[in-house]
């Protein structure tokens, strides 16, 4: 047992190493040796955990369960529950949201996260009545970009919206549209 806890104790070291070095001085600048230095462990402990940066990249995403969201609980009638939840989540995770999302993150966590939002929004519009074509994938970039612009905003510091807001934006500009498209798909 307490060599499992070194060992989360060792990785969560270097993947907080890793989020201090991007909010300092950007992905792209961050080597490896810049984050042996700052988690002060030596190189083979390093190699030991992780492949390279985008390894420790990588593992600290799984740390952010927005991008991992959980199909509609709530049923029928309420598309894209997971909006609040989420924007909640980014919230109480702002400091490692803003390293793996902001600016300087290098863009590595956007496509991940897009991928895995979209996956999650074509299930919903299937479930909601949509059918496989290529009308369903226009609203799923769409209803994608809405939800990561607004993420984006806020991680780029350029709203102080508060989670509610967000979600009442993000509902205010795609299901009237995504509700008039699955009407028509369903006519």
């Amino acid at each position: 047992m307490s060599g499992d806890r070194r060992v989360r104790r060792t990785r969560r070291l270097i993947q907080q190493a890793l989020v201090e070095l991007i909010l300092d001085k950007g992905y792209d600048g961050v080597t490896v040796s810049d984050i042996i230095s700052r988690a002060d462990v030596g190189r083979s402990t390093f190699y030991a955990h992780f492949t390279d940066k985008q390894d420790v990249l990588f593992s600290n995403v799984e740390e952010l369960t927005f991008l991992h969201p959980m199909p509609s609980a709530q049923g029928a009638g309420e598309l894209f529950s997971f909006s609040r939840p989420m924007f909640e989540h980014v919230r109480e995770q702002e400091r490692l949201v803003r390293a793996l999302m902001g600016r300087r993150s290098g863009g590595l966590v956007h496509a991940r996260g897009e991928r895995l939002l979209a996956a999650a929004v074509k299930g919903e519009l299937i479930a909601a009545g949509g059918r496989e074509s290529a009308v369903l994938d226009l609203l799923v970039i769409c209803v994608v970009g809405a939800f990561m612009g607004l993420l984006r905003a806020w991680v780029d510091g350029e709203t102080d919206a508060s989670p509610a807001e967000l979600d009442a934006a993000f509902r205010a500009a795609v299901l009237p549209g995504v509700l008039a498209a699955l009407g028509q798909a369903g006519a």
